[in-house]
């Protein structure tokens, strides 16, 4: 039986997880996909809620295990990825895997999941816009959110890889326009 996956990503600051979130409280029949990742939770996130916590070691160990369907080392050190158990677990409710993912990991789930898969990107409409957001969600040093700016950057070049780009301008006309996407896959 063929699973259907819908995958997100973004550059930090576009606006991705209210739009995730927006999705999971109107379908019920989609499952956000917990990722794995080696950095620290960041203020009040658990294990096993926004990710499973794993240290560098354990993480690279599981890669060694062949238990991922993808993963990427985003910055030195800090890895994320997506365990095959986590997908076997979603679909085996009977849902629809929802991806909040890196752009590099996007491009590898679309790759992975060929037409089983739609691949959404979301943008602020410009770097100064998304440069603004992160300064704004104040969770950053000056120094993390210039590296996130500078990542961006590079990230936007992928936007042509993905099924579908999303501007994340109004945020209400966004939102209407992910719901759309997704009813209309």
């Amino acid at each position: 039986m063929k699973h259907k996956v819908i995958i997100f990503s973004a550059p930090s600051g576009s606006g991705k997880s209210t739009v995730i979130n927006h999705l999971l409280e109107k379908c019920s029949e989609l499952e956000l996909s917990i990722s794995a990742t080696s950095r620290a939770p960041r203020g009040e996130e658990k294990d096993g809620v926004e990710y499973y916590f794993l240290s560098t070691e354990e993480f690279e160990s599981r890669i060694e295990a062949d238990e991922f369907v993808e993963y990427e080392q985003v910055y030195k050190g800090s890895y994320y990825g997506t365990l095959k158990s986590e997908l076997q677990r979603i679909w085996d409710k009977g849902h629809i895997i929802l991806f909040d993912v890196d752009v590099k990991g996007g491009v590898n789930l679309k790759r992975i999941f060929g037409d089983d898969a739609l691949s959404v990107f979301i943008q602020a409409p410009s770097v100064e816009v998304l440069k603004e957001r992160l300064i704004k969600r104040g969770t950053d040093t000056p120094e993390a959110i210039e590296t996130r700016v500078a990542k961006a950057r590079e990230e936007m070049a992928y936007a042509p890889q993905f099924d579908r780009i999303l501007i994340n301008d109004d945020l209400a006309t966004c939102l209407a326009e992910a719901e759309q996407i997704v009813a209309d896959y």
